[in-house]
């Protein structure tokens, strides 16, 4: 009998709503190459599900998303995985249903770029952000599509160049997510919020999210590809190599 896959993200439907929950613990939510596709089959799914009209993406667990996973990137590279996840930030983009993210405990790296690529975010005042390729001799390259637009150059500069950790208040001010809120009231302002997108008219929403997500379209068609082949690029290079393995020992 063939093993089936794991599954990373859970899909359900409520109330006109599709969540798409990543449960990938034991790696604390890294975005493998398995989790990736997951997220992008159940898209699909809610796309085609004529029931549903908003997408919620939210993580079970105290992190949210911890990033790439080095520990397949160390050994298989980022070739497939980079563009995946160009192409991911591109499938919630241009959905034609809003998507919302629930953002609470620690997101690192490339699950910024998840939350950037949604539609709204709303994250706990205490959940925590790092972008932290620079100190593995990366760069947010494939992310940088969907968090660039996001934030102010300075901002940008500051969380990139330094790698340090910032709060949700913080990441709001930044303009990275919509809005914050203590973490107990994080599931009811979600579902406020999903609520009212969901009195929306398809039409209407479908044309109204493609009218304030254009730029993000635009950008991600333009330096997709260069990005995603620069991050396969330093993911590969010995600096990196060494940079995770020394990081992969010392957990």
């Amino acid at each position: 009998m063939t093993e089936q896959p794991a599954e990373l993200v859970h899909y359900r439907v409520d109330d006109h709503v599709a969540s798409l929950v990543i449960d990938s613990q034991h790696n604390r939510n890294a975005l493998s190459r398995r989790l990736l596709h997951q997220l992008y089959d159940g898209l699909a799914e809610a796309e085609r599900d004529d029931d549903v009209k908003v997408v919620l993406v939210r993580a079970e667990g105290r992190t949210f998303c911890s990033g790439a996973d080095l520990s397949e990137a160390s050994s298989d590279g980022m070739g497939e995985s980079a563009r995946v996840l160009v192409d991911l930030q591109r499938r919630i983009v241009t959905l034609p249903k809003p998507v919302v993210a629930r953002v609470h405990g620690n997101v690192r790296a490339g699950g910024i770029g998840i939350v950037a690529s949604c539609d709204i975010a709303v994250a706990a005042h205490d959940a925590t952000f790092a972008f932290t390729e620079v100190r593995l001799g990366l760069t947010p390259a494939a992310i940088s599509l969907t968090v660039l637009p996001r934030m102010s150059d300075r901002s940008a500069a500051l969380t990139f160049l330094t790698g340090e950790v910032f709060t949700g208040r913080d990441a709001e001010r930044m303009g990275l997510v919509t809005r914050t809120v203590s973490e107990t009231e994080l599931n009811l302002e979600v579902d406020e919020i999903c609520a009212s997108l969901a009195k929306g008219n398809p039409q209407g929403l479908r044309e109204t999210k493609l009218l304030v997500g254009r730029h993000l379209v635009e950008r991600i068609d333009a330096h997709g590809d260069e990005l995603a082949a620069l991050s396969a690029r330093l993911f590969g290079s010995p600096e990196a190599r060494s940079a995770m393995a020394a990081f992969l020992n010392r957990k």
